[in-house]
């Protein structure tokens, strides 16, 4: 029975009210830019010339709006990433796999007070390597944890 710790909704959530804080702030930008008559009248000076405020709030929506979809492309990205703790191996968003029987030690004496455990495993080049995975970016890692050290023991 494969054990899944799916990419964590906190983090997913965080992508989720930036892009719309990002939108929200473009449309402000914007209507603060070239519609809002006191706006307009309170950053011109006497001759029609904008200030710098002025000149932000009409230069800055293009960049929002392009960090919104920056953010969207990055959410889409990681909305399929997840660790699957199987009967064979460990694999990490489909990409990593590391077999039990390359696994030489867990070091999980931070997960309680910080959220993360160390995986030390023997690569296929024979080095050894430490995988750091945390829970903040991973949700239901602690049944992951379990499923590792019973296989590893």
């Amino acid at each position: 029975m494969a054990i899944e710790a799916p990419y964590s909704k906190y983090r997913k959530n965080n992508f989720k009210i930036a892009i719309v804080i990002l939108v929200i702030l473009s449309g402000w930008f914007v209507y603060d830019g070239y519609y809002n008559e006191n706006f307009l009248k309170k950053n011109t000076d006497a001759d029609g010339n904008p200030n710098s405020t002025l000149v932000f709030n009409r230069q800055s929506p293009p960049w929002f709006i392009l960090a919104a979809v920056a953010a969207g492309v990055y959410l889409f990205i990681i909305r399929s990433r997840k660790i699957i703790a199987d009967e064979n191996e460990l694999s990490i968003n489909g990409k990593e796999k590391i077999p039990y029987d390359a696994m030489q030690k867990i070091d999980k004496t931070h997960f309680e007070s910080k959220g993360f455990f160390i995986i030390t495993y023997k690569n296929k080049d024979g080095s050894e390597v430490n995988r750091r995975l945390s829970d903040r970016a991973y949700d239901n890692l602690s049944a992951v944890l379990e499923h590792l050290v019973a296989k590893i023991s």
